[in-house]
């Protein structure tokens, strides 16, 4: 009898192809043939139409809207390519040139002539009074855009204590290290793209919608990809292109897209603004909680991240008050980035709830367990499992917060303020129907399929794990196949909700062919079964699913420059079952390196007279690096939930991320008496205060 491997530490199954290079990704493939080589050519307005295209005449391809293939109609209309004039955004792809060798095209792109007509300034300023706002139908993920109960303007208007403050972020960049990439090429009307994606099913059926395909006619292949935080959870305009390209030469294209255009093309966390207040009775308790956001989107697509989606679900109150108002803007369009909502939406609420514990006098751990709620505020439903208080005490006892004074400004070393600061995090659990098939070869091999995407996070090992579990075999003797849309269906790794979707798929589909077999190690093959978890979906009971966790940063602060650095952050995280413990600190730690990021350096600058950003490279644009990342921690508390999925896990991609901002920005108002209210905090917010 094997023992399990779920929970095993086991090392990522194409760890040695990818530290040796053997591991190739979406333009790394090799061609029979010469490929050619597509460059875009980007708008250089903000606002305007173009009307003629020019270019070298010894191109492979020179394309443009004026003789671009006509594309189907889809939903998603960022994705119609050079079908029209009109340019929305500085950055916009309104030509492309394909040949012979990279260099030669990039070469050729930079010598295009673009006339453009009606050209304007753009409108890019997000305010909470521009007269383009309004209440989309939905946000993000299909939440209700606004959720009134109760009356709160009373409530705040009678409350003992209140907090009324408005928070914002700025504009964040997703910074994968393999840029969206792709390899295109027709074949007998066959439509074959390697893609840095994740999700190669949705890609699929995109394509096929746009050219007009069976979907059969697809195939989109992503066996490795080198990240993506959300910029790849859908589909992306190079990835259009590349086809485009691919059928007007005749030739396999190669397209990756160059680092700057990522801060264009690809989407962006919008910047948001949040008005928060808060109120409360004598003994901290909330009587009243309202969260209205405002962010932007595009000209051409509607995209409204839920940022005031978690303040629904993580206080008790009997007044409560969220709304989401959109601007529509002369920008590229915002899309997906790690915890989207949750990250923006939970630093200006942790931020309130930190403020209003020193109003009240009340440490800030104890102020949240007094509001901590006993079935979910949103829905009434009892949830599935909760370990928010266990998290806040467990991360208390590790972090040393008994040892802190609570007065901000009192700890002082030589030239260095420090403090230290806590906040929540939450992020629903999400899981989506899959398929998955199992195969039992005449060898014994066993051979598990789905079209999931790894994108770094350890699909593939994990998966392995679940399978070799529902099979009752050792992970060695699993084969995963994964990352190409031939494979049975599966939804695309985003909101932390891959491991859940595909596992339960590969559970069944293991558990099914156990079932057709019998015992793995005695039966003979061939066996095959595909499975696909609908019903299993529809049929989960009214539990509210959630992951949690506490989050605690120490930072200190140079009286003299107003630089802040983090000293240690640690995380306490209640989500369920651990499949793997080694991928799963990854993951966190990752995550909540990736908050760190959001509370000190990244901002993406808008270019109020051109359009664009200002800063689209990584000289200008900064992320953590090894200097930046202090001593960080990632651990968690046993929680046993039965109501999640087969495998009891909760999604961990993004947790990390959600609350650690403002575990940082509570730590330095700590350590400086120094509220700042607007990410990133740089020292120019802090110094003038000190």
């Amino acid at each position: 009898m094997s023992t399990s491997s779920i929970g095993s530490p086991i090392q990522r199954t194409e760890s040695i192809e990818k530290v040796t290079g053997r591991a190739r990704y979406a333009v790394e493939q090799r061609s029979e043939v010469a490929p050619a080589y597509c460059w875009y050519v980007p708008a250089s307005v903000a606002k305007g139409r173009v009307v003629d295209v020019r270019g070298d005449d010894d191109l492979v391809a020179l394309l443009w809207h004026g003789n671009a293939e006509r594309l189907g109609e889809i939903a998603d209309t960022e994705l119609q390519v050079l079908q029209s004039g009109r340019v929305a955004y500085r950055g916009q792809i309104v030509a492309a040139v394909v040949a012979d060798t990279l260099e030669q095209a990039r070469d050729a792109a930079a010598r295009v002539r673009v006339q453009y007509a009606d050209v304007a300034e753009p409108d890019n300023g997000l305010t909470e009074d521009h007269p383009s706002l309004f209440a989309p139908e939905s946000v993000n993920a299909g939440f209700p855009t606004d959720v009134t109960v109760g009356d709160p303007d009373a409530a705040l208007a009678s409350a003992a204590f209140t907090v009324d403050r408005r928070y914002s972020t700025s504009p964040m960049h997703n910074s994968p290290m393999e840029p969206h990439a792709t390899t295109a090429v027709w074949s007998d009307g066959v439509l074959t793209v390697w893609d840095s994606t994740q999700a190669p099913s949705g890609v699929q059926g995109d394509l096929a919608t746009l050219f007009d395909l069976d979907p059969e006619d697809v195939r989109v292949i992503a066996e490795n990809v080198g990240g993506g935080f959300g910029a790849k959870g859908s589909t992306r305009p190079n990835t259009v292109l590349a086809a485009m390209a691919a059928r007007a030469s005749g030739r396999t294209i190669k397209f990756a897209l160059p680092r700057q255009a990522l801060f264009d093309l690809v989407g962006y966390r919008t910047p948001t603004i949040s008005h928060v207040r808060l109120g409360a009775d004598a003994r901290g308790t909330l009587t009243a909680l309202s969260h209205d956001t405002f962010q932007q989107t595009s000209q051409i697509f509607e995209f409204c991240e839920q940022t005031a989606e978690s303040s629904r679900h993580i206080y008790a109150s009997p007044n409560r008050r969220t709304t989401h108002r959109l601007a529509v803007l002369d920008v590229a369009t915002p899309r997906w980035m790690r915890a989207p909502g949750e990250a923006p939406g939970m630093f200006a609420v942790e931020t309130a709830i930190d403020e209003l514990s020193y109003a009240v006098g009340i440490d800030p751990i104890e102020l949240r367990i007094i509001n901590e709620p006993h079935v979910d505020p949103a829905s009434g439903n009892p949830f599935s499992s909760r370990s928010v208080v266990e998290c806040l005490r467990e991360g208390a006892e590790r972090f040393g917060w008994s040892e802190r004074d609570p007065r901000p400004g009192h700890h002082r070393q030589g030239r260095k303020l420090i403090g230290s600061g806590v906040a929540t995090a939450s992020y629903p659990v999400l899981i989506s129907p899959s398929s998955a098939s199992a195969s039992l070869a005449e060898d014994g091999s066993v051979t598990v399929s789905v079209a999931a995407s790894d994108i770094g996070t350890g699909a593939r090992t994990v998966l392995r794990q679940i399978a070799a579990d529902a099979l009752a075999v050792p992970a060695d003797r699993v084969e995963l196949k994964l990352g190409n849309s031939a494979l049975p269906k599966a939804p695309g790794a985003g909101g932390s909700s891959g491991t859940s979707s595909w596992g339960w798929a590969v559970t069944k589909a293991c558990r099914a062919l156990v079932e057709k077999v019998g015992s793995i190690d005695d039966a003979a093959g061939p066996a095959q079964v595909t499975v696909e978890t609908s019903d299993e979906l529809e049929n989960q009971k009214d539990f509210a699913r959630m992951a949690f966790g506490a989050q605690f940063a120490e930072v200190e602060v140079d009286v003299d420059t107003g630089e802040v650095r983090v000293r240690r952050m640690l995380g306490v995280f209640g989500i369920g079952r651990v499949m793997n413990p080694r991928l799963a600190r990854s993951q966190l730690i990752g995550g909540m390196t990736f908050g760190l990021g959001m509370a000190l350096m990244e901002a993406g600058n808008t270019d109020r007279e051109f359009g664009g950003f200002s800063n689209h490279d990584f000289a200008e644009y900064h992320v953590p690096v090894c200097a930046d990342t202090p001593d960080i921690e990632a651990v968690w508390v046993e929680e046993i939930d039965d109501e999640l999925s087969p495998m009891g896990g909760k999604g961990i991609g993004e947790i990390g991320t959600v609350g650690s901002p403002a575990a940082i920005g509570n730590a330095v108002y700590h350590a400086t008496g120094v509220r700042v209210r607007d990410l990133p905090i740089t020292l120019d917010k802090v110094l003038p205060h000190l």
